[in-house]
């Protein structure tokens, strides 16, 4: 099983991210559960596969050529694609995982958040997606994804699959217990709602 963690090529300004990174990587290996994540070195990326690695876990990166050739790769994880572009590395990373865990980060975690998201609600893959909430900070996100419900742009089953805890266990409980949506009855009722 491999979990691919989205998170943030910073750091962030609270030392208490680094630590919650860390610890949702160390728990994955103790699981043993592989990690599959951006493939670089910096920010929250380098933390978690750092911690991965030390606690003996598998640890596969997928990276863009164009961040290779900035030296932003990491030299030590156990396998590195190297892709051509964005759209390829998630794609590869969707393909390569189980389930997906999005940790504090900017707008590249949340595009690979959202299409992962996105998909799942098409039924491209019926995998977990769930948001670890450290320090609460998806809770503006969380607000407005039930906003999206309620003016009738997200169904709730839709709303539903984001899973969220601030327990790296917690969370890995929900992934587990799982079960996604089916496409076909969302949309035959979008189209007798139509009608």
């Amino acid at each position: 099983m491999r979990i691919a963690i989205y998170c943030g090529a910073n750091g962030g300004h609270d030392s208490l991210y680094r630590e919650a990174a860390a610890k949702m990587a160390a728990f994955l290996a103790n699981e043993g559960i592989g990690l599959v994540y951006g493939g670089g070195n910096v920010g929250l990326m380098g933390t978690i596969a750092d911690a991965a690695l030390k606690a003996g876990g598998k640890v596969i990166g997928v990276i863009p050529q164009s961040l290779m050739e900035k030296e932003l790769g990491h030299g030590g994880v156990t396998e590195l694609h190297v892709v051509r572009s964005m759209h390829e590395r998630k794609q590869l990373m969707v393909d390569l995982s189980d389930g997906f865990i999005a940790l504090p980060g900017g707008f590249g975690t949340l595009d690979e958040l959202f299409e992962t998201l996105t998909w799942l609600q098409l039924s491209f893959h019926a995998k977990p997606v769930g948001l670890l909430n450290v320090n609460g900070f998806f809770d503006g996100l969380l607000v407005f994804l039930d906003h999206m419900a309620e003016q009738g742009f997200l169904k709730q089953a839709h709303r539903d699959c984001v899973l969220v805890a601030n327990d790296p266990a917690e969370l890995l409980a929900q992934m587990r217990g799982f079960s996604a949506p089916d496409l076909g009855k969302w949309i035959e009722k979008m189209v007798a709602a139509e009608r």
